[in-house]
């Protein structure tokens, strides 16, 4: 495969026809054309960088790809939006092969044919850096309610969790699946209060979402411990520190933080309760703390990834 732009820019729009009813103009014009349902459009957009969020001297361009969209379709999950056209682009380094370029869209193709989220354009540079990607997703609210968002929780809502925590470094944080279809079972419900995808780790995201909602949470230890993957225990063994520091605190484990009612748990939607949104006890300042079945109570800091720190 040729490696200049213009054979880039032909080998793309082969690879990506979109329906003409939905996508009337679509790669290799200077702006696409999207039809959407609703008058209201949500909007993300994630940058991943070579060395920060993927490897590409240890990991495959199609999983590096795959895990760029993943990442977009996962803020859509997040507040129960349907993702309808992405755009994508690329800051190639100047060393990647044209083969190398068509796998990474290759691995992007995948999820966006999975999930019905053509990709309908964005821009390729190059340079003498490393290979940087940003997606951007439009996306339309899966129910009439509009987008769910982080701050309508309330004190006495449940913490619910959608699956396992920790160890994403493993290879999770490169095969998750975007938690879309669980988005949709939830959007309608009316005892779903406030939604958010882990991506920072979990003390960390929902000290975003108590504070966003005005609320502390407490959580509980032994439920805790039942959302500690397999992955967080491998990682104690190896760097000393507990499985459940590492479900706290390791970050791209991508899964749904749901708030709500306690008949979320009861629904055969495989939701994980860890514990209760209370009223806030310090005026303005969020709170966390692990209740134990002895009635002591742990103080939790808001630990994660951050950038800039």
């Amino acid at each position: 495969m040729a490696r200049g732009e213009n054979a880039l820019l032909a080998w793309l729009q082969r690879r990506f026809v979109a329906d003409a009813a939905r996508v009337p103009i679509g790669i290799g014009d200077d702006m696409a054309a999207v039809r959407l349902d609703r008058p209201l459009v949500a909007i993300t957009a994630d940058m991943l960088l070579d060395g920060v969020h993927f490897d590409t001297a240890q990991h495959g361009f199609e999983l590096i790809g795959r895990k760029a969209l993943a990442c977009s379709l996962s803020d859509c999950a997040a507040m129960a939006c349907q993702p309808r056209a992405a755009t994508v682009c690329l800051a190639l380094a100047e060393t990647m092969s044209g083969e190398e370029f068509k796998r990474l869209y290759e691995g992007m193709a995948s999820l966006a044919e999975e999930f019905d989220c053509p990709i309908v354009g964005g821009d390729i540079t190059s340079w003498s850096g490393r290979l940087a990607i940003d997606v951007c997703v439009l996306g339309e609210p899966m129910a009439p309610r509009g987008p769910v968002r982080r701050s309508d929780g309330r004190a006495g809502d449940l913490i619910y969790v959608s699956g396992p925590l920790g160890g994403s470094i493993l290879g999770k944080h490169l095969t998750f699946t975007p938690r879309l279809d669980l988005a949709r079972r939830l959007a309608s419900r009316a005892d779903l209060h406030a939604l958010m995808d882990i991506s920072d780790g979990l003390a960390l995201d929902l000290y975003r979402l108590c504070t966003a909602s005005g609320c502390d949470a407490e959580l509980s230890a032994e439920q805790l411990d039942r959302v500690v993957s397999d992955d967080s225990v491998l990682l104690s063994q190896r760097d000393g520190r507990s499985p459940l520091d590492h479900a706290l605190s390791d970050g791209e484990d991508f899964e749904l933080l749901v708030i709500g009612g306690p008949d979320l748990g009861d629904q055969d939607l495989g939701l994980r309760p860890i514990g209760r949104l209370v009223r806030q006890a310090s005026g303005g300042q969020a709170a966390m703390s692990i209740c134990h079945p002895t009635g002591e109570r742990e103080p939790l800091a808001p630990r994660g990834y951050e950038h800039f720190r």
